[in-house]
């Protein structure tokens, strides 16, 4: 699934499936673009296979079907190391070792393109991505001893030190409060960067996403604007809540909301025998 711009592809997945070893699959014939400096949200219910999706891009796990092209050549053929100087990837689960300062592990961002002895290349400065990410007070600080929203910024910074073109997170807005999560992605999309994001908070996609998968047990729904697929009819469908978009009392925007109704979730809990 393709659409049009006078940009070069990014990402291009060609019918792209994953099944771990005896196990079902997880991703099912995925097909779609991204193009040089779209953002691109990922959502779906828990169990869709995003992150599996995700980290296919990353590069962390090769497709046991399809091809995904970065810039139109094929994963298979590029090393890791360039691949490491291309893409940075955010996952949930990542855990830096708490024994690094802040400033530490972030300056670990460069090392795709230094190595363990090299200077850093030309780009932001360690100390400037630590301003950005609004970490100066902490650079000093123990990776162990930050909160789970500090911790999370910290990985974002170590990612925009590495200078990726392509940049892959895996709900990066896990451990944030509300205006924390608008802050990160704010910060994200003004890095003027390819953005493919795992998501969970559908309030916060218009305004950051160009584009959006959604999608459903391993396959995609829909894809495209996110005022076409985040209709309250694909997300009733997928989601089972509903899905508004309301205008805004004081300013000229729509406000996105959803419609969880909690006598809906108790006859659906019910009707399960919960």
């Amino acid at each position: 699934m393709s659409h049009t711009t006078g940009k070069p592809v990014a990402i291009s997945l060609e019918g792209v499936g994953y099944a771990p070893p005896g196990k079902a699959r997880l991703v099912e014939d995925m097909g779609f673009h991204v193009h040089a400096g779209e953002i691109l949200a990922v959502v779906g219910p828990n169990g869709a296979g995003k992150t599996t999706l995700v980290r296919m891009i990353a590069g962390l796990c090769e497709p046991t079907d399809g091809n995904i092209r970065l810039w139109g050549q094929r994963f298979c053929d590029i090393t890791p190391a360039e691949r490491a100087r291309r893409i940075a990837y955010v996952g949930q689960l990542e855990e830096p070792d708490t024994r690094l300062t802040t400033a530490q592990y972030v300056s670990l961002g460069h090392l795709p393109h230094t190595g363990w002895r090299g200077t850093p290349a030309p780009g932001r400065t360690m100390t400037e991505v630590i301003a950005l990410c609004g970490l100066t007070d902490l650079a000093h600080r123990r990776i162990g001893n930050l909160s789970g929203g500090e911790r999370q910024r910290a990985k974002l910074a170590r990612a925009i030190c590495q200078r990726p073109q392509l940049l892959v997170l895996d709900e990066p807005t896990n451990h944030l409060d509300p205006n924390a999560r608008g802050a990160l992605l704010g910060l994200v999309a003004s890095l003027g960067i390819t953005v493919v994001a795992a998501l969970h908070d559908l309030t916060l996609i218009d305004a950051f996403a160009s584009h959006v998968a959604l999608v459903r047990g391993g396959r995609l729904e829909a894809y495209g604007h996110p005022e076409e697929v985040l209709s309250l009819a694909n997300i009733r469908k997928v989601f089972d809540v509903g899905f508004h978009r309301l205008p805004h009392p004081s300013e000229d925007r729509h406000l996105t909301a959803l419609d969880v109704s909690l006598a809906h979730i108790s006859s659906l809990a019910h009707s399960k025998g919960l």
